[in-house]
Order: structure tokens, then C-alpha cells, then sequence
């Protein structure tokens, strides 16, 4: 595995600076598997995610999505003058822009030397969220959502679901209450076809960030488990 910064230009000005991190010579062709920021940036967790991904065989991009706000975010969740920093970043985000950029950064990995043509998402928090979003818009072939904060209130998108998509659902997350839980899984009923929930009762939000407080590492191994045998299932075979 090895890892580097891409530049990815996008058609209204300007590049999008990513982590990549790619197979061993040899694995190829390869999928792509995007991974989403939480609103930390890309930092260290994200960094090792994308890491791991390439380390199973995928091209992995992360995506620096507060680049139009302030390039290089890479803030700790521990610390809480980066938790207010995130937070401030929030306020200014433009999440259709955002949307526009991961379809770019899509479209660019399909044409990597190696790749086989196959993306996924995978977005954690902000990044469940946009991982949700960007399964409606036909840019990606599957998409994985953990502890998407939000969805409840974009539901009126989720008839325009286009790939297999599979949402890890935390049922004690302070960010999804009992109410947005049942506003999701009413929601996504009608598309038991092409949505997938996986609950994980007593596990909070972000308990899928290793090492950190928050992490249940029983709860993060079952998610992790499922969302590689998803991307395995639905990314194989290239083009």
C-alpha cells in the first residue's frame, strides 16, 4: 500500500487536494472507495481508513471537503477548540457544493490507471450524510452511511436512491433520536430493494472511531464486517 496527495480539479474552478491510498502492485484492476470526512476534516481516523481500505485491495480517496472553506482541516475530536472549529466550519458548509465535488472526485477515480471503473462511498457523521446523498445523484455504485447526522430531515430524497445503500443506524446516537431513528426506517421502508439498515442497540454516535472514547469496538467490527462484504458484493467485476 501506498499513499499520496491527489489534486482533483472540479469544472468550477479550482482542485479538490485528497488523500490516496493504493493497492500493492499487482491487485489491479481495482474499485474505488471514497471515504467521507466526519466534520474533523481528514484527519488521522480518516486518513487510517482510507489506509485500510487500500490495504484490501481498493483505490481509496479522501476528499478534503471543507477545501473551499479552509484547505487541510485535520482537527482532533478529542480537543475542544477543535470541536468548536469544526462546528464554526458547519455553519459555512455548502453541502450541494460538496455533492457537486464527491461526484467529481468519482469520476476521477473511474479513470485511475488500475481502476476498474467500480466507486463506492463510505461517509462517517457530516460524511453518513453526504454518503446518503450522493447514492441519490447516480454518481457512485454503492454507498455505506455510519451514524449519518441528519437524514431524518432529507427524506424527501430517499425515492431517488440509485445503488445499493447500506445505513449503520447507532441506537443510542444524542445526534439521531428515537424519532429521527423511526423517520429513517419509515423512510427507507419502500426501498427494502436497493437500502439496507443495520442497528446496533447501545451503541452511540461515532462508535465506529477507533480509539477514541466513543468506539464500541464489538459494534464498530460488525459494521465493519458488513460494509466490506457490501463493497465486496456490489463493486466486484469492474466495468
Amino acid at each position: 500500500m501506498t499513499s499520496s496527495t491527489l489534486s482533483i480539479p472540479v469544472s468550477d474552478g479550482g482542485a479538490i487536494p485528497a488523500h490516496c491510498a493504493l493497492p500493492s502492485p499487482g491487485k489491479a484492476p481495482a474499485a474505488a472507495i471514497i471515504v467521507l470526512q466526519e466534520i474533523f476534516g481528514v484527519n488521522a481516523n480518516i486518513r487510517a481508513i482510507a489506509d485500510g481500505y487500500a490495504a484490501r485491495g481498493f483505490i481509496a480517496i479522501a476528499p478534503d471537503l471543507f477545501w473551499r472553506l479552509e484547505p487541510g482541516v485535520d482537527l482532533d475530536p478529542s480537543d475542544p477548540a477543535s470541536r468548536d472549529r469544526a462546528m464554526g466550519l458547519m455553519q459555512r458548509f455548502d453541502a450541494p457544493a460538496a455533492l457537486r465535488d464527491i461526484a467529481a472526485v468519482a469520476a476521477h477515480a473511474r479513470g485511475l490507471p488500475g481502476a476498474s471503473g467500480k466507486v463506492g462511498a463510505v461517509g462517517y457523521c457530516l460524511g453518513g450524510k453526504l454518503a446518503y446523498l450522493v447514492s441519490t445523484i447516480g454518481a457512485v455504485d454503492a454507498a455505506v452511511s455510519y451514524y449519518g447526522t441528519g437524514i431524518h430531515a432529507s427524506l424527501d430524497k430517499a425515492a431517488e436512491v440509485a445503488c445499493p445503500l447500506l445505513l449503520h443506524l447507532a441506537l443510542e446516537d444524542t445526534l439521531c433520536p428515537p424519532e429521527a431513528q423511526d423517520a429513517i426506517r419509515a423512510g427507507f421502508a419502500p426501498l427494502a430493494d436497493r437500502v439496507r439498515i443495520e442497528e446496533y442497540p447501545g451503541a452511540g454516535h461515532a462508535f465506529a472511531r477507533r480509539g477514541a472514547p466513543t468506539c464500541d469496538p464489538a459494534c464498530a467490527d460488525r459494521a465493519d464486517a458488513a460494509t466490506h462484504g457490501f463493497f465486496d458484493r456490489h463493486l466486484a467485476g469492474g466495468q
